[in-house]
């Protein structure tokens, strides 16, 4: 019987962009002790650290993540477990819903979940291959479909079948960019416009590039404690209400769908019900918008618009004032996606909001904020619920 609530107590994160000058190693230590720092805590009280990262075996040529994080942390001498997890672009919320079982479990009262990836080391054809190891790689990949093209596709059926236009996909890079410039981790800074977003340079038809998260470098830190330790330590932290995790088929053409994201679906009916909540009780949703289109198709599977409807958010309910602010920290699209620390990242920004310190870009009267990380296009999908206290 599960029966230990979880906190988090602290977060910490690096710039996120283009981070030449830093190693895969410099970003998830200084994130690591950001977030420590931030707990109150020291390192020695950390009982175990998961290390989330995606991709670095194949761009860094760095395996054993979990140990790498932990030996230049500086906790590797206190002999902890380290653990990398795996769950391709979607490893970080998988950190952290490992991090939330391991407290609720009893195993433990203090974890650490640190997320990386360093992915500007390569460029061009190089990367888009090694994005597409995300995919089916036989049956996907082989036949020269990306990341991009499979978005794309569909865009394409969705937007056929439901008459919505693009100017509602650009609308979710609009937005994202509008948060993003009030976030001093973000990659990009700039605000865009409708026209920008609607005449970038074409990616794959009818995404461009402003429909397109970029390749971003950057760490992302948390500290979860249980209940009890953080009680005993008189410390603060913002409740963990509800994780889920589902999976779907990994290759597109076996979903029952182009356009609906069952994985989402089961992860945040799951979610909701664990917390006793539904989706008007959400004040704020950090979604996983790696291509705008799925920005659209998330609103509806995680239940904030009927199927065809979450062009009717777009235009107003989405902004930081709005009904439902989305990507207050900019989202993947302008805060970044680094994909090992994207998930723990929307920790960060939930934890800043949360407590009231997100500065500018703070939505009002935060009490609930939704998490969606997911994986490639929608194989796994996990969902956090967190505040409320």
């Amino acid at each position: 019987m599960l029966s230990n609530n979880v906190y988090l107590i602290g977060a910490g994160e690096t710039k996120y962009g283009e981070l030449w000058e830093k190693s895969l190693r410099d970003l998830a230590v200084e994130a690591g002790l950001k977030a420590i720092e931030n707990a109150g805590i020291y390192s020695k009280d950390v009982q175990i650290l998961y290390g989330s990262n995606s991709l670095a075996g194949i761009i860094n040529g760095q395996e054993n993540i979990g140990s790498l994080i932990a030996d230049f942390s500086g906790i590797a001498t206190n002999n902890i477990p380290a653990v990398r997890i795996e769950a391709s672009s979607a490893s970080g919320g998988a950190a952290v819903r490992e991090a939330y079982l391991a407290i609720r479990s009893g195993e433990y009262d203090v974890v650490a979940v640190g997320g990386v990836e360093k992915m500007t080391d390569i460029f061009g054809n190089e990367v888009l291959d090694m994005l597409s190891s995300l995919l089916d790689r036989e049956w996907e990949a082989f036949f020269g479909a990306t990341p991009a093209a499979l978005a794309a596709i569909s865009a394409r059926k969705y937007m056929k079948d439901f008459n919505v236009k693009k100017e509602s996909l650009a609308m979710m890079s609009v937005n994202d960019h509008a948060n993003a410039s009030l976030n001093p981790h973000s990659h990009y800074k700039n605000k865009i416009t409708l026209d920008q977003a609607m005449n970038a340079t074409s990616v794959a038809e009818p995404l461009n590039l402003m429909d397109c998260s970029p390749i971003t470098d950057g760490a992302s830190a948390v500290v979860l404690v249980s209940e009890e330790y953080m009680k005993k330590n008189k410390l603060d932290g913002v409740r963990i209400i509800s994780s889920a995790i589902s999976q779907d088929y990994l290759a597109l053409h076996s979903r029952n769908s182009l356009y609906t994201l069952d994985s989402t679906r089961a992860a945040a009916r799951d979610a909701f019900m664990k917390g006793g909540l539904k989706p008007s009780d959400i004040s704020f949703a950090e979604i996983h918008d790696s291509y705008s289109i799925y920005g659209l198709m998330e609103l509806e599977d995680l239940g904030f618009a009927a199927k065809g409807k979450a062009n009717t958010l777009v235009e107003e309910d989405i902004k930081l004032g709005g009904r439902l602010p989305v990507n207050p920290s900019g989202g993947l699209k302008a805060k970044g996606n680094p994909l090992g620390a994207t998930g723990v990242g929307q920790f960060v920004e939930a934890f800043l909001q949360l407590k009231n310190k997100a500065d500018k870009r703070q939505v009002k009267d935060a009490r609930y904020g939704l998490l969606h990380n997911m994986a490639g296009t929608g194989s796994t999908s996990i969902v956090h619920i967190v505040g409320g206290e």
